[in-house]
């Protein structure tokens, strides 16, 4: 089964105080032999290092049995390419998920924890929107979601255009009375698309969509949208509506879809980098951004592909500090380390459905510390602010403050 955002945030909310949260990421590769015996190998030996951790804890039972159930699922994976597999397990609360996803992952990975490890995975789906192609000619539309590479048909618009009788008539009146009854049906169907993207968009069934159409299609189509639909819109192919193939209409969607993601990184990073340099709208460096996501702040998070750096995060009330303090700075009890604060962000940015986006090789973005957000506010900027007290995602009920926006112009 594919994953659905729902999912991914039930994933990061989960928590075991046990510490046998198991996170497992399963990337088919070509066997070099008929046996197909490297993935099985792979996973016996990530396993027993697993095993090994999880007894120099004192706690050598804790996750046994889901990894024995991994070991005999791995035989039936013997990998055709076409998919990966992500399985987050909790034997000792009774969870167990199980998910197909484009093979993309890099590598086979396997984590043992209090929390289930994401970032493979929202590194994988990060900013993927749920994406709409609609296929359009002057009588049919056919529109298709494209979810993790999997391309479905959800609706098939045909409008069978009126026939021209035999005969123009006296002096072609006939004929032009017939043509014009032809452009109206046609303008209505472009009209009756239109309307159906608005209302789709109205319900959140798509975030972003894609056109394949002719050039004088579009010019029909365009006048009849609304706005906030043509603002969603991330490009457009040439296609014939009966006769494009699904191979065709995927590498073309995902063609404009990459070309979008790649510009977007980029605004997205020269945006956070000059509004921190005004003191406005962006934050950048480990210290401040973590204060910005736990104040609320945080629209868009944007991180090095390889980013790493520690932190401490208090076991209490979840606090996460890059300051490696032995005492939380809010509540007063003992810290841990946190080896990667990049996973241990994940759960916070989620719950907050913050955008997320990781960049590859910036050298700029590299001098400002790899990692930055742009705000929805700032809560030090604004006069009508007040502190109010939330539950930390998955933690113990302690008193933390976020800001609120209590006019016009702030976002909770």
């Amino acid at each position: 089964m594919s994953i659905t955002r729902e999912e991914i945030r039930e994933l990061a909310e989960f928590q075991d105080q046990g510490g046998c949260a198991l996170s497992f990421y399963f990337q088919p590769s070509i066997p070099r032999n008929k046996a197909h015996k490297e993935e099985t190998i792979l996973a016996k030996d990530l396993a027993r290092e697993a095993l090994c951790q999880l007894e120099s804890k004192g706690k050598p039972d804790c996750a046994r049995g889901d990894l024995d159930r991994i070991l005999r699922l791995t035989g039936d994976f013997r990998s055709n390419g076409v998919h990966a597999k992500a399985i987050f397990a909790c034997a000792a609360k009774g969870f167990w998920r199980e998910y197909d996803l484009p093979a993309q992952l890099g590598s086979t990975q396997l984590f043992v924890d209090r929390n289930f490890h994401l970032k493979p995975l929202v590194h994988l789906l990060g900013a993927l929107p749920n994406l709409w192609v609609v296929l359009l000619d002057r009588h049919r539309a056919r529109l298709f979601d494209l979810r993790l590479g999997e391309l479905n048909e959800r609706v098939d618009l045909f409008h069978p255009l009126s026939r021209r009788g035999r005969s123009d008539g006296f002096a072609g009146y006939d004929a032009g009375h017939a043509q014009r009854r032809v452009d109206e049906e046609v303008r209505q169907h472009f009209k009756n698309v239109a309307e159906s993207l608005k209302h789709a968009q109205e319900k959140n069934l798509f975030e972003k969509w894609i056109l394949g159409c002719s050039e004088i299609h579009w010019s029909h189509l365009e006048p009849q949208l609304h706005p906030y639909v043509v603002e969603r819109l991330l490009g457009r192919f040439s296609a014939d509506v009966g006769h494009v193939t699904a191979d065709e209409v995927r590498t073309n969607a995902e063609r404009i879809f990459t070309e979008w993601q790649r510009r977007r990184r980029h605004q997205l990073v020269q945006e956070a980098m000059n509004q921190a340099r005004g003191n406005a709208r962006g934050v950048t460096g480990l210290r401040r951004v973590l204060r910005s996501l736990e104040l609320g702040e945080v629209q868009t998070l944007v991180i090095a592909e390889n980013y790493s750096a520690e932190a401490v995060e208090c076991a209490a009330c979840g606090h996460l500090d890059a300051h490696l303090v032995s005492f939380c700075p809010a509540c007063g009890r003992a810290t841990r380390n946190v080896v990667d604060v990049a996973e241990a962000i994940l759960p916070l940015a989620i719950h907050r459905d913050v955008e997320l986006f990781y960049v590859k090789d910036d050298p700029e973005f590299d001098r400002v510390g790899n990692i930055a957000a742009l705000l929805r506010y700032r809560s030090d900027q604004s006069a009508n602010v007040r502190p109010i007290s939330v539950l930390p995602v998955g933690r113990s009920p302690r008193v933390r403050s976020v800001a609120v926006g209590r006019s016009r112009g702030f976002a909770s």
